[in-house]
């Protein structure tokens, strides 16, 4: 029988890394995840067993401590593209791709005023870039992920079509709750990635509270509105919202009524809304 190997990569994941840098007692704090992954002339070692031109993946968790060391990993960008063309350089690689995760702390509010070395992490929202270092040059894409969100009011969901099969009631006031993922690319190298998700981040939110939503696409379409109007410098987004169903517990069993105050969380199955939208389009 013959058989073709098509496509194969090989690399490093979940390489866990906390920097701490001190100065004038005031201390910062960067926690990522990264993940690397090589394409290359290594088509011998998965039909042949030949490891020659293998860099072992030890070697690659080895060399972001040793970047880390010596360079700043704020903005994750930055330090993304930095191990991403450090990885190209090496012998039979055509392609480097690493995405990292940063977990997001913030300061600890004491005495005040925020701690100089204390912090909390509320959730488990991350910043994220994706780097991919080739022939045609570098592409970042940046992006928030498992933003959860929620309001108790200002969400409504009525005038949708039925069959036979639908008995979902129409509501002008319901809780809405997601989970925002939205990646975006830059026209151009941005030079500011810190400064540009700081803004989308806060654009994600303010919108998402003060818009009357009329459908998680309603919500969608108006989030990336929002996003590019506060970013010049991001030419596309996408987005990525599921709905986080919060329902209405029956309590006449009971002998109670509920008018929108007692309510289960369902996380399975829930409703997921994409969208890209890109400046100009």
């Amino acid at each position: 029988m013959s058989i073709s190997l098509v496509r194969n990569s090989y690399g490093k994941s979940r390489v866990r890394l906390v920097k701490v840098r001190r100065a004038d007692g005031r201390h910062e704090l960067t926690d990522i995840d990264v993940d690397i992954q090589l394409e290359g002339d290594f088509d011998d070692a998965y039909t042949r067993g030949d490891n020659g031109k293998v860099l072992p993946t030890d070697t690659m968790k080895n060399t972001v401590y040793a970047l880390a060391k010596g360079h700043p990993v704020e903005p994750i960008e930055d330090f993304g593209v930095l191990l991403a063309e450090h990885f190209l350089g090496k012998a039979h690689t055509r392609r480097a791709r690493v995405d990292i995760a940063e977990n997001v702390w913030s300061r600890i509010d004491a005495g005040g005023a925020p701690h100089r070395h204390a912090f909390l992490r509320a959730g488990a929202e991350r910043r994220t870039a994706e780097i991919t270092a080739g022939p045609g040059g570098v592409e970042i894409v940046s992006g928030i992920a498992d933003l959860l969100v929620l309001k108790t009011s200002g969400s409504a969901f009525s005038g949708f079509p039925r069959d036979t099969y639908t008995t979902l009631k129409e509501t002008e006031d319901r809780i809405l709750s997601t989970l925002i993922l939205a990646r975006w690319r830059a026209a151009a190298r941005d030079e500011a990635p810190t400064a540009t998700w700081e803004r989308a981040r806060r654009a994600l939110l303010e919108t998402f509270a003060e818009q009357h939503s009329l459908s998680v696409q309603h919500t969608i379409h108006a989030l990336g509105e929002a996003v590019l109007a506060a970013c010049p410098a991001v030419d596309e987004l996408s987005l990525s919202l599921p709905n986080k169903h919060c329902l209405l517990v029956d309590l006449s069993p009971f002998g109670f009524g509920n008018d929108n105050e007692i309510f289960v969380p369902v996380d399975e199955p829930h409703g997921l809304i994409h969208a890209t939208m890109k400046r100009g389009g």
